[in-house]
């Protein structure tokens, strides 16, 4: 994984064609710029255009105004420099988790023993070794999105996008996934962008926390966050009784929901 590319987001704005000539505009103008390494969750209400910016960032979609570049260079279509972690697996039922993890490599053509080491090595990260031949449909939920980061992490992306990636699970397993992606973050450097309803959630994981006004969505609050960084040190019990835990938290949810609608364009 490369670690020295920024994203930069410079007058990023997107508008949807309904058809009747009026549009719906999901972002309003994005100026953002996400340095190599951090770990940056975007909160917001629903429908504020969290999953859109994504979706822009990844290269899934053309904005109608501005643009993305990854370490200086234009988006302009998907890549596996620019991994995406969905909130639904997306798995194929028929391979095994091997197989699945190993998919991205095999398609680029990189040699079958090269693509099983890297496999095996985040296989590893993730705690799936002992169930790398199974199928997906064997997995519980969170054993899944396991899969899925690891399948993502094989690619050796610039930066992961992680869409809602715990929202289906209960609490405990939730919770769970968020002390071993944090634990993954710290082994590889990598660039985060993960999109999320939950305030803990995005305070708790985030190095930087952004909220998001309702539709045309804008960043209307950027707070650096640094609870779960190495050199904290500390476990969860411990991050979450922090009264800057608490305050930080506070401001992230009065963002939330104090912030009105502006006027559709």
């Amino acid at each position: 994984m490369r670690h020295d590319r920024d994203v930069r987001i410079d007058g990023l704005a997107h508008t949807f064609d309904t058809g009747d000539g009026e549009g719906v505009r999901a972002l309003d103008t994005i100026d953002l710029t996400i340095e190599p390494g951090q770990f940056v969750c975007l909160a917001g209400p629903s429908g504020c255009g969290k999953t859109t910016l994504l979706r822009l960032v990844a290269g899934f979609m053309e904005p109608s105004e501005g643009e993305v570049r990854v370490g200086g260079d234009l988006v302009t279509k998907p890549s596996a420099e620019r991994g995406v972690v969905f909130q639904q697996p997306m798995l194929y039922p028929w391979m095994t988790v091997r197989d699945n993890v190993e998919l991205g490599p095999k398609l680029r053509g990189v040699k079958a023993a090269d693509r099983r080491e890297t496999a095996q090595r985040f296989l590893d990260m993730v705690g799936l070794s002992d169930f790398a031949e199974r199928r997906p449909y064997e997995l519980s939920g969170g054993m899944q999105q396991r899969c899925q980061i690891a399948r993502v992490l094989t690619n050796e992306p610039d930066i992961i996008l992680m869409d809602e990636p715990f929202g289906a699970l209960d609490a405990l397993t939730r919770e769970r996934l968020q002390d071993e992606l944090l634990e993954i973050w710290r082994a590889t450097g990598s660039t985060v962008l993960f999109i999320t309803h939950s305030v803990d959630e995005a305070v708790f994981l985030g190095t930087r926390v952004m909220v998001m006004s309702p539709r045309p969505g804008r960043i209307v609050l950027d707070e650096r966050a640094v609870f779960s960084t190495p050199e904290k040190n500390l476990d969860a019990d411990e991050i979450r009784a922090l009264p800057a835990y608490a305050e930080l938290v506070d401001r992230v949810r009065h963002a939330i929901h104090q912030t009105e609608p502006s006027p559709s364009r």
